[in-house]
């Protein structure tokens, strides 16, 4: 009697410990950022670190000729449709180097940008390359 109840209770105590354990949080894969994987639609979820604020968003196109189509609401207090083209370059110490230039003589963009995460889900996360403020 006095063993079935120490049985009941190891497989209480395991069944408890078992269940009991929170999962670890799961890492979505990120892909390697390359001019192919670039290409497609994209929403920037991280620029420097920082999530972008809730009300804010940019989402970004790529296409493989060069040139991107981007909605956002991130500068301004209405969301607004950008074009130009883009570049992406390897460097031997940050990986790809994003850069553009605005469509209409609008200029190139203010930074280059390393694009440390893309992600399957569609999401990517960028931050400025040191260095390469542009003055305007």
């Amino acid at each position: 009697m006095k063993s079935k109840i120490v049985k009941i209770l190891m497989l209480l105590v395991i069944s408890l410990t078992t269940f009991s354990c929170s999962e670890d949080e799961v890492l979505e894969p990120s892909l390697e950022v390359t001019p192919i994987t670039l290409q497609g639609t994209w929403k920037l979820a991280e620029l420097n670190g920082e999530q972008l604020p809730e009300d804010f968003y940019i989402y970004i196109e790529f296409d493989r000729k060069g040139n991107f189509e981007m909605y956002q609401k991130h500068d301004s207090m209405y969301p607004r449709y950008i074009t130009g083209t883009y570049s992406v370059e390897k460097d031997g110490h940050y990986g790809y180097v994003l850069s553009g230039k605005y469509d209409y003589e609008n200029g190139d963009w203010n930074n280059e940008y390393i694009v440390t995460d893309l992600m399957q889900s569609g999401s990517m996360v960028w931050t400025v390359k040191e260095g390469t403020e542009v003055s305007t």
